[in-house]
């Protein structure tokens, strides 16, 4: 970032207040600061080819063109952008156009996707207030004020207000490389307060996701909510129990899969929202001493290897969030008189049931939790060979690691998890040697099962007299 820029956003200096000033986000119509080319540090250098694709042709064709929200926040923060968001005065239709490689989607809000290779621009037309009946372009609402469908195309000012946080409603002209500000986001950035436009309960009701949103954003920025933003939540959290289980899940790979979930999981506790996305799981937090480390642990996991740029999947972490409920449903179904494994595979089945009403699990993700559920009865069986049998098990690996964080929340004790940490490192003979320590013989093979030779009967001879007493 340029200097000066940086010492503006990290001290409330005068200069900074007299160049951009104090605004309210909520009060009256925009009036737009705009910041020009060598009084901000954001450079054409930090946006992607494709991005910078979309502006050109957008803007050569007559058309307004600017990126929007994260991608100019980051940049201010002095992070690294990585989604690249277009605003514009052409309809979805006349995007298309201008553009083969794309499709509109959605109907409750429809936008362009600009797809180069493996990077999606999404392109959305600026929007008008909700109220507003242009043409066919009608918005609509329920009855509690959700939002259903909102294809009101409007102005750049009317879009800044729909805009959810003031820290998104920052635009970035491609024409003459300026920075507008609707709603001061700026300030916001400097103090690091993240703040609605608008009513906060009116725009919670629209769209209850926007409380999910909040909490990524806190989470991700390490930004404190306005107490404004922040007032409402509690007693309107469940108006997400009106959102489709599916885009629910997409919103839980945004809210535990971007490096921030830890922070993310205690923010949405504090604020009562994981209930209303794993509600039999809040309930077993308090029962089961040991559940909420090992959801903290499953989640500390992660972050790690999202920082160390290694591969995760949602499946670990939804089998974390829900082995309380399996194993609190699996205790009460063996008291009934059901053996260990068919009544761990009935909880399973119960638990998920459950969950599938409130978030959408693909069986992409269901089936290979319920293999690491499973595999946590068959890694204590290591006799003859079922360890090697295990071993070679697809799900092993993430069976193995989820032991270990089972053993470190205190759900089970220590020694299971170092014998198959031990058991994988050693070569043949400390694995028979191993082996040996659960009651296995250690000579025997974990090789290929031999065939038996096939006894033959002794042929019959009839010149044989038979045999007398």
């Amino acid at each position: 970032m340029i200097k000066g820029f940086t010492r503006f956003l990290q001290s409330p200096s005068e200069h900074f207040r007299s160049l951009f000033g104090p605004q309210e986000a909520a009060a009256g119509p925009p009036t737009p600061r705009v910041i020009h080319r060598d009084e901000h540090p954001i450079s054409r250098s930090q946006f992607s080819d494709a991005a910078l694709k979309v502006l050109y042709r957008l803007h050569n064709s007559g058309y307004d063109a600017f990126l929007v929200g994260g991608c100019l926040r980051d940049s201010l923060l002095g992070m690294t952008p990585k989604d690249f968001d277009v605003a514009t005065n052409a309809t979805p239709e006349q995007v298309k156009q201008l553009f083969r490689n794309s499709r509109i989607i959605g109907r409750r809000f429809r936008i362009v996707h600009v797809r180069f290779g493996r990077e999606v621009i999404e392109v959305t037309t600026f929007r008008g207030k909700p109220s507003d009946d242009h043409a066919d372009h009608i918005a609509a609402q329920s009855d509690a004020g959700l939002l259903l469908r909102d294809n009101v195309w409007g102005n750049i000012e009317e879009d800044a207000l729909r805009r959810d946080f003031t820290i998104n409603a920052l635009y970035y002209s491609i024409a003459d490389f300026s920075i507008h500000d609707f709603a001061g986001g700026l300030d916001d950035i400097e103090s690091r307060t993240l703040r609605l436009i608008g009513d906060p309960a009116t725009r919670y009701r629209e769209d209850p996701v926007r409380m999910l949103r909040a909490i990524r954003f806190a989470a991700k920025l390490d930004f404190n909510l306005a107490p404004a933003t922040e007032a409402p939540i509690h007693d309107l959290a469940p108006l997400l129990l009106q959102i489709p289980p599916a885009r629910l899940f997409d919103e839980l790979l945004k809210l535990f899969l971007s490096g921030d979930g830890l922070a993310t999981y205690r923010l949405l506790r504090e604020y009562g929202l994981f209930a209303m996305l794993f509600p039999e799981a809040d309930e077993c937090i308090d029962e089961l001493p040991w559940f909420e480390s090992l959801i903290e642990q499953a989640l500390t996991s992660t972050d790690q290897r999202i920082r160390d740029d290694r591969p995760v999947t949602p499946a670990f972490l939804l089998a974390a969030f829900m082995w309380g409920p399996v194993q609190r449903r699996q205790a009460d179904i063996e008291a009934d008189g059901m053996p260990s494994v068919p009544a761990l595979q009935a909880a399973a089945q119960q638990v998920i049931s459950r969950e599938l009403k409130h978030v959408s699990i693909p069986k992409r993700f269901s089936m290979p939790m319920r293999d690491i559920w499973d595999l946590q009865q068959r890694l204590p069986q290591r006799r003859g060979k079922r360890a090697f049998q295990t071993r070679e098990h697809p799900r092993f690996r993430a069976a193995y690691d989820f032991l270990l964080l089972r053993e470190a929340a205190g759900e089970l004790e220590p020694g299971l998890g170092d014998w198959w940490t031990a058991f994988q490192q050693a070569d043949d003979h400390e694995q028979r040697r191993l082996l040996g320590k659960v009651g296995v013989d250690p000579a025997s093979s974990p090789g290929p099962r031999k065939r038996r030779r096939r006894r033959r009967k002794p042929r019959s001879d009839s010149s044989t007299p038979p045999s007398s007493e």
